[in-house]
């Protein structure tokens, strides 16, 4: 006689956990998805120079603060052209509430100059020529790339550092290994939104203070859940 199945008329049967850390990460992706499924970049631009010069103000400083200093740095420095010729005490006058205003002040212009001199008034692509630019680093240069010209980039800041490492997508604390062993888990054209999701997840509920691990949709993958 044929065997009844054995989760008839049972309870629901608990979706089993990822065993290993691509596991984990292909769960995460698709849950922020659904959770985010607008997530954007909260940095306020028009172009790929405007993101370029905002996360650069971003560094030590909140999306909040920049956003309220780019409409006015961009009225009077619309281009690289204009940011390159900028008078420094007046460019550190516009960013002053952003913090360190004088080494960001010699980045954007800096960068703004590199950009007229070498790479015709562009924004590069290539993320080698992004980091060339004063003030830029991998970070930075992954944001540029995967939020204004669409390419692949998974850039890795506090947020996504300090949740890839309770969520056990690695152990490492170096963020550029971090973004080399989370690459090969998400797919190339989806790491920058990847990057936001759990950018979004750390700043709304996965607080570095008080996670709310109750209200978590990661909670019963999460192997740092109620710690």
């Amino acid at each position: 006689m044929a065997q009844e199945p054995a989760d008839s008329g049972g309870p629901p049967r608990r979706r089993s956990r990822p065993r290993s850390p691509a596991g984990r990460a292909k769960a995460v992706h698709a849950r922020l998805a659904e959770e985010y499924p607008d997530a954007e970049c909260e940095l306020d631009h028009r172009n790929a120079f405007e993101l370029l010069a905002a996360t650069i103000l971003s560094a030590q400083s909140t999306d909040a603060r920049v956003n309220l200093v780019t409409p006015a740095l961009f009225a009077r420095y619309p281009d690289p052209t204009s940011m390159a010729a900028a008078d420094p005490e007046e460019l550190e006058e516009l960013i002053r509430s952003t913090g360190f205003f004088r080494s960001k002040a010699k980045h954007l212009i800096g960068m703004a100059t590199a950009l007229v001199e070498r790479f015709d008034g562009e924004v590069p692509g290539d993320r080698d020529d992004l980091v060339s630019l004063p003030g830029v680093g991998r970070k930075t240069a992954n944001v540029v790339r995967s939020v204004a010209l669409g390419l692949p980039g998974l850039p890795v800041d506090t947020h996504v550092l300090r949740l890839s490492k309770l969520l056990g997508l690695t152990i490492d604390d170096d963020p550029v290994r971090v973004e080399h062993e989370l690459n090969p888990m998400v797919p190339a054209s989806e790491r920058g939104e990847f990057s936001l999701r759990l950018i979004l997840h750390g700043r709304r509920v996965c607080v570095a203070r008080r996670p709310a691990c109750d209200r978590c949709v990661l909670a019963d993958i999460c192997p740092s859940v109620h710690r």
